[in-house]
């Protein structure tokens, strides 16, 4: 494998191998491995009660709205969230409703948008300058995606399917032309991107992707967390302690990007495991297992790691 999948894997196997904060538990790891193979997980389907599908055109537009504000966990504990539900969840349902409502924003519309409307339309409040922030940043990241579709595209979603021509690296390094998703080495959104379109179409159309099986994991704060929860990721004492504390890491840190790096690799050590016993995945299948699986109770009982960017 070569290309810039192939690069985020040799970083992140990198920082891991000379990380100071993070450690695989190697016997840990193993049982995971086998624990996963032996319920066979699988990744899961696009949920239409919780993310909009509509007609194919207004489906895209979706993804790429969606994804544009996929981030924000380390404000997620100040978020209004509707019952029962998570800040990632808050907000694809809030946009899922004003899809299904009032349809897409158009191009001209992103470029425009301000925070008050991203408070409107997810049910936040802005009197909450913590709050403010976050909308602010969705806000930004939603004018980077409307002015990027006019100046390139035509004001068309359909755009960056067809500059990508089917390859799940074009995709993601179109989407890097916008500084929110440009999270160098490890491209989280991007990649996502692309395999929230797989999901979505079904693996056709504007979802189809020669390149699909070669995505990474997406670094984020939850799969490293599943990964410690489970006994296969140790972190030293001190960063145990601040995380359990409910400390924000700084972005770019040695231990936000060790930890980052870790769920990254720790995946890619998963697959390799479970391929290794005769089973078959990728990388994309174990992160959307993991992070669903991140979804029980008992995991989000325990802290994990926050970090305000808007990068995860």
């Amino acid at each position: 494998m070569t290309g810039l999948f192939a690069e985020i894997r040799a970083r992140a196997a990198e920082i891991v191998e000379h990380a100071r904060s993070v450690r695989f538990d190697e016997a840990g790891l193993a049982a995971f491995a086998a624990r996963l193979r032996e319920e066979r997980a699988e990744a899961p389907a696009w949920d239409a009660t919780t993310h909009h599908r509509g007609t194919p055109a207004s489906t895209l537009a979706y993804v790429f709205t969606l994804d544009a504000i996929n981030f924000g966990s380390g404000w997620f504990p100040t978020l209004r969230k509707r019952p029962g539900r998570s800040g990632y969840y808050t907000v694809a349902m809030g946009l899922k409703d004003h899809f299904d409502r009032a349809g897409a924003w158009r191009a001209a519309e992103l470029a425009q948008l301000a925070p008050e409307d991203l408070a409107r339309v997810l049910g936040q409040r802005l009197e909450d300058p913590e709050v403010a922030e976050l909308m602010a940043l969705f806000a930004r990241a939603l004018n980077d995606l409307g002015r990027l579709l006019a100046e390139r595209h035509q004001g068309r979603f359909e755009g960056l399917v067809e500059e990508a021509a089917g390859s799940a690296e074009r995709l993601v390094r179109a989407l890097a032309r916008m500084p929110l998703f440009r999270d160098v080495p490890f491209y989280k959104r991007a990649q996502i991107t692309v395999a929230d379109l797989a999901l979505a179409f079904e693996g056709q159309g504007p979802g189809r992707f020669a390149d699909l099986d070669e995505l990474t994991a997406f670094a984020d704060n939850l799969v490293p967390h599943v990964l410690r929860m489970e006994g296969a990721l140790r972190y030293a004492p001190e960063l145990e302690k601040r995380i359990e504390a409910g400390d924000l890491l700084e972005t770019g840190s040695p231990e936000e990007v060790e930890i980052r790096a870790a769920g990254l690799h720790g995946v890619e050590r998963l697959v390799a495991a479970i391929r290794d016993a005769g089973g078959r995945t990728t990388a994309r299948e174990i992160d959307f297992v993991l992070w669903h699986r991140g979804q029980r109770p008992e995991l989000k009982a325990r802290p994990r790691h926050r970090t305000r960017c808007a990068y995860y």
